[in-house]
C-alpha cells in the first residue's frame, strides 16, 4: 500500500499501514520514511493529534 496520501488518509488506517510496513518491509520508522520521501514530522504530528505515539523500543505507534 502507498502512503503518498498519508497528510489526508484516515489516521486509523495511516497509523496501521505505518505498523504494518515497519513489522513487515522495513527495519525502522526512518527506513519507512526515506523509502517513501515523506516528512517524519508531520506523519509523526498526524498520528499524535489522532492518540497515537511513537514507541521505538518496539518500532509501533500505538
Amino acid at each position: 500500500m502507498n502512503l503518498s496520501k498519508y497528510e489526508t488518509m484516515d489516521p486509523v488506517m495511516l497509523m496501521s499501514i505505518v505498523n504494518m510496513k515497519m513489522r513487515d518491509e522495513f527495519e525502522d520508522l526512518d527506513s519507512l520514511i526515506n523509502y517513501f520521501e515523506i516528512d517524519k514530522e508531520i506523519l509523526i504530528n498526524r498520528l499524535k493529534q489522532a492518540g497515537f505515539d511513537y514507541l521505538p523500543e518496539v518500532k509501533q505507534f500505538r
